[in-house]
């Protein structure tokens, strides 16, 4: 373990005085980008269909790749930076990064569009896994950890609410490609900074990387998402939406089964066994799938409907972004104080009453519902999110942050992903039906049947068509979009509820004692005095004072052993 034990002494170095939070602020400058290009591009849609002219299924994929793609393969870097260091692996994610966005800003045809994005879910892959991993071992302390998951969550948030901001502007002034430019020397700055300031860091020495396991788990999250996908767009009964979802189901129970039976596995499955840890997870799926999937569905509405530039329906959604700022602000102070079943729960119970409030859009302009439903969103799904992937980093072995992160970051991709499609779907659903008995009044069928895919295509039939059938098109096209988001919206609540139910298994309150002392981690000379000679078992250990500082009555208080980082036991493994 001596490889372990230099990189655990750098870290610690690391750790000290105010690098620690130098270190923070490029950690969140690197998510920033990657959450950004999630969003940016969801206001230039119209631009890039008009430019570009993709298929619905191509638009779907221009819009899908990056977050499938990403979600895909970040166990598979998540767990490759355990092994061969995650600050290399979130350098050379730095690396791809740019120069996807740079094709991406350049492409000339769907195709291309769709293989940059894809790129740039694989830099993003790299690149999100490894800042969490990073973030769980510099801050070792849970009372500053959890201070830095909040900043590093409003730092997602802000970065998915400003990207229609971001690329509402750059639309109407530029043009589509310019919300991926922007990247390149954002990524130019912050490629030799992170070489410089970012400590390097690995897991324990667990033995060859299964790549194996790595490429089952990619295909496999990868097939899964990819049928709830079509699933959504063809029916439950259809083979092509099967297969991949049949597929997918039975590479990740045979990952699951490997990784059971290897000696030195990628994912320590045993994490699943705990309540805490496994209900994060859902809930960070969840939240997302309501956020990323709101949000697609909340532009087109804002464009579509209520006729706002793309600057102006970024300007609206930036109530969304404030709150999120706010929850992630003072996320720690409320962890404290009210624990993670309460935070969690009562963070999906608000956005579930945000998603009620906004069923009251109509056709018409109502700005003063639209910034209360935003703020109550922002705020609500940034506490969520929050509270459960500080449970979740917390319940996770340190020697396993880069799994741990890996799971996590894949259940936020996956969630997103699933919620653009999930949500679609209700969607599509909902409104092709408002197209049924527009033939009955004079709209030719075919041009009712091409109304039907969307209502910005509905849009062009109806520009197509002209006069007085134009126009009925296009009312009838408006009123069917303000139907299925609403069904659309209360499918959502109705999610959201479900999650704060599933809240309830997460611990009552945070398992760090007021007193700051309490929640500082032993140093690595703790464990050598009381695991001397004549000592066995963890009974001596819970005798050790920095252990079991004392409460405000001068009580000890006993430490949980599955607490402390495996790091500092000076044996790889947690202290049981």
């Amino acid at each position: 373990m001596t490889g372990t034990s230099t990189a655990v002494s750098r870290l610690r170095a690391a750790a000290d005085g105010a690098n620690r939070w130098v270190v923070l602020v490029v950690l969140c400058l690197s998510l920033l980008l990657v959450a950004l290009d999630a969003t940016v591009l969801h206001v230039a849609v119209p631009a890039v269909t008009e430019d570009l002219r993709p298929s619905a299924v191509g638009l779907l994929w221009i819009v899908d790749a990056y977050p499938l793609v990403c979600a895909s393969l970040l166990i598979l870097f998540g767990t490759l930076g355990d092994r061969i260091g995650r600050r290399r692996v979130l350098l050379f994610g730095y690396a791809l990064f740019g120069v996807a966005s740079a094709l991406a800003a350049t492409a000339d045809s769907p195709g291309v569009l769709i293989a940059a994005r894809a790129l740039l879910g694989v830099g993003g892959a790299m690149i999100m896994p490894a800042t969490l991993s990073i973030l769980r071992q510099v801050f070792p302390d849970r009372r500053e950890r959890a201070l830095a998951i909040g900043v590093w969550t409003a730092v997602a948030a802000v970065g998915a609410a400003a990207g229609p901001v971001v690329g509402g502007f750059l639309v109407e002034h530029y043009w589509w490609g310019s919300v991926f430019l922007i990247n390149i020397p954002l990524m130019a700055l912050i490629l030799p900074v992170g070489r410089w300031l970012l400590p390097e860091s690995r897991g324990e020495d667990d033995g060859p990387w299964d790549v194996l396991g790595a490429l089952m788990a990619a295909a496999g999250v990868l097939g899964v998402v990819l049928g709830i996908k079509r699933i959504g767009g063809e029916g439950l009964l259809d083979p092509a939406a099967l297969a991949p979802l049949l597929v997918g189901a039975v590479l990740l129970v045979l990952f699951v089964r490997r990784q059971k039976r290897r000696t030195h596995p990628l994912i320590d499955i045993a994490m699943f066994s705990r309540p805490a840890f496994t209900t994060a997870v859902g809930c960070i799926v969840l939240a997302m799938l309501a956020l990323v999937g709101l949000e697609l569905i909340a532009v087109q509405y804002l464009q579509l409907v209520l006729d706002l530039s793309p600057l102006e329906t970024g300007l609206r959604l930036l109530p969304l972004t404030f709150a999120a700022m706010a929850a992630g602000a003072t996320g720690s102070y409320t962890l404290s104080r009210v624990g993670p079943r309460r935070m969690v729960g009562w963070g999906f119970v608000l956005t579930a009453a945000a998603v009620l409030l906004l069923t009251l859009m109509g056709q018409h302009d109502r700005p003063v519902l639209l910034t209360v439903g935003f703020v109550l969103l922002g705020f609500g799904l940034q506490s969520t999110l929050f509270g459960a992937y500080e449970s979740m980093l917390s319940e996770a072995p340190a020697e396993r942050a880069g799994g741990a992160a890996a799971i996590g970051e894949t259940s936020y991709q996956l969630g997103a992903g699933m919620g653009i499609a999930l949500l679609g779907s209700v969607m599509n659903a909902a409104y092709a039906p408002g197209f049924a008995r527009l033939h009955e009044e004079g709209v030719p069928t075919a041009a009712g049947a091409a109304a039907s895919h969307s209502l910005g295509e509905a849009y062009q039939v109806a520009d197509r068509l002209g006069g007085p059938m134009g126009d009925l098109l296009r009312d009838a096209a408006r009123s069917a979009f303000v139907d299925g988001l609403h069904v659309t919206l209360l499918v959502s609540a109705g999610l959201l509820l479900l999650g704060a139910l599933a809240a309830l298994r997460l611990p009552r309150l945070m398992d760090c004692p007021p007193v700051k002392a309490a929640c500082r981690e032993p140093s690595p000379a703790v464990p050598e005095q009381s695991a001397g000679p004549g000592s066995s078992g963890s009974a001596p250990r819970r005798e050790v004072p920095p252990l079991t500082p004392p409460d405000g009555a001068g009580r000890p208080v006993p430490r949980p052993a599955r607490r402390e980082p495996a790091e500092v036991t000076g044996s790889g493994r947690a202290a049981r």
